[in-house]
């Protein structure tokens, strides 16, 4: 949980960091909202690729071998005095973190009965909500007070402290032994909906999310000080969209992903209808907020139950598609900045998640959808 936590604050520091990093390294916003993109096209090029080698690597190696390259790339990242350097480290921590949730779910859900294992998926989410919650508003609120390199720097900590535990206490076991090397309720009909519609819901997350400091500063008029508070608001939301969807996630697991997948439609149009006005604004923030956890989480979930081969592969595969849409999402908002303003992002942003909407419905109601499976029973919500 410490390390999932303190990835997804590695992750997403440049997007509370943007306008402090253009200035101290003489780039574009655009450009460091690349640092996003690449870190995305990272993740999604080299999950699978990565899972695949490592396929019989003891996870205690692997786990402990991850958790090094946070430390260094962390710090590599605090020194960087070009933008390129800083790329190449964030690049670093990209690798790590493609093969670390795809390691990391099996082997934590595997200490657990299938019927609970949705809540532990929610635990492990919760965790990685907090970065946006603790992580990312803080290193926002430090790199402002100081400069950028410092929050930057702080994830080498507690990625230390987990590097130490996970080598000297996770047990060492042959990763096709684990119990949850396999889903009970394979579904290759659902695998590739889930994934479609994962990828989709990031693309356009993240066509918005990634300018979202400068949309609360030059559409809503929020000033600088205000925006700190809202993305601890935006993280809060986040946690509690996550808590929520994951003690409910065993017995609703389709329905969680769709109603995460529309919550995050409405956030993101509502913020480009009525994005202007501050109280509005912050109402569609904690509904975009809301989502924005869940969505990842109840894919990952999804995964864990209907792969169609061992669960490691699943979750790469999930965890490449959907930084497949944030390096799409970010790129894509680069694009639309200069032609629509910020605003245009969310509007793009909201109706591509009407489109992952479309797809989640499709695959309930193409015959032979998600409904048909190799194994299992059906229930009225779900494989189970």
């Amino acid at each position: 949980m410490l390390a999932a936590f303190t990835f997804n604050t590695a992750e997403n520091l440049p997007i509370g960091l943007l306008d402090l990093i253009s200035e101290n390294l003489r780039v574009s916003p655009s450009a460091v909202g690349l640092l996003v993109t690449g870190y995305g096209v990272t993740v999604a090029l080299a999950s699978l690729p990565l899972v695949h080698v490592t396929r019989t690597v003891p996870r205690r190696h692997v786990l402990t071998g991850l958790l090094a390259a946070l430390v260094v790339s962390s710090l590599v990242a605090a020194l960087a005095t070009s933008y390129w350097l800083l790329l190449a480290a964030r690049l670093l921590t990209a690798l790590a973190q493609a093969l670390f949730w795809a390691v990391m779910g099996p082997v934590a859900v595997g200490l657990f009965a299938p019927e609970v294992r949705g809540r532990v998926v929610g635990a492990l989410s919760v965790a990685g909500s907090l970065a946006l919650v603790l992580g990312v508003p803080a290193g926002t609120w430090l790199g402002r007070r100081s400069d950028w390199q410092l929050p930057v720097a702080l994830p080498a900590a507690p990625g230390l402290v987990c590097l130490v535990t996970v080598a000297v206490l996770l047990p060492t076991s042959r990763p096709e032994e684990e119990p949850a090397a396999y889903a009970h309720s394979p579904d290759v009909r659902r695998f590739g909906t889930v994934l479609a519609a994962g990828a989709l819901s990031a693309t356009g997350a993240f066509t918005g999310y990634t300018y979202l400091v400068k949309f609360l500063g030059d559409v809503s008029g929020f000033p600088p000080s205000r925006v700190s508070v809202l993305f601890v608001v935006f993280g809060v939301a986040c946690l509690a969209g996550v808590s929520i969807t994951g003690a409910l996630l065993d017995r609703f697991p389709q329905s969680a992903l769709s109603t995460a997948v529309v919550t995050q439609a409405v956030g993101m149009l509502g913020m480009y209808t009525v994005g202007t006005h501050q109280v509005a604004a912050a109402v569609f923030l904690v509904l975009m907020g809301g989502a924005l956890g869940p969505v990842f989480m109840t894919t990952q979930n999804e995964m864990l139950r209907c792969a169609p081969g061992r669960t490691d592969m699943a979750l790469a595969a999930n965890s490449g598609f959907y930084n497949v849409g944030i390096a799409a999402g970010a790129a894509l908002g680069g694009l639309v900045l200069p032609l629509a303003d910020v605003r245009g992002t969310f509007l793009a942003g909201g109706l591509l998640t009407v489109g992952a909407c479309v797809v989640l419905l499709g695959g309930r109601l193409l015959p032979g959808g998600p409904h048909s499976r190799s194994r299992g029973r059906l229930s009225a919500d779900g494989l189970h």
